[in-house]
């Protein structure tokens, strides 16, 4: 598994697989804290309609999860990894948004 995850990473240690994979479960745990925190202040409650407490979460959520992998990452020595993970993210994200909209203009 290591070594899976070391080619597809194109890092070299065991270690730094170990060390990528705390920064993953720590930043996980820290943002379903993070979330509660942020939906008090915005006093979003079991109350709050359903429809907008979807798309409340998941902005939080996609917004808390990416600052706290670079903040952890940052921590862990492994800003570089986490900042290149998140771009590329970003890009796949993105891109598949511009190849949806091409294929509708096209249509």
């Amino acid at each position: 598994m290591f070594e899976k995850l070391k080619k597809r990473w194109n890092i070299q240690s065991n270690f730094q697989v170990v060390i990528i994979l705390v920064v993953f479960a720590i930043t996980g745990s820290a943002t379903v804290y993070a979330k509660k925190a942020v939906f008090d202040f915005i006093q979003i409650t079991s109350e709050t309609a359903l429809w907008m407490k979807i798309p409340i979460y998941i902005i939080v959520i996609l917004a808390v999860y990416n600052f706290l992998l670079l903040v952890v990452g940052f921590l862990f020595g492994q800003f570089r990894f986490f900042w290149e993970f998140e771009k590329k993210f970003f890009s796949r994200f993105l891109f598949k948004r511009r190849q949806t909209l091409v294929k509708k203009v096209n249509n």
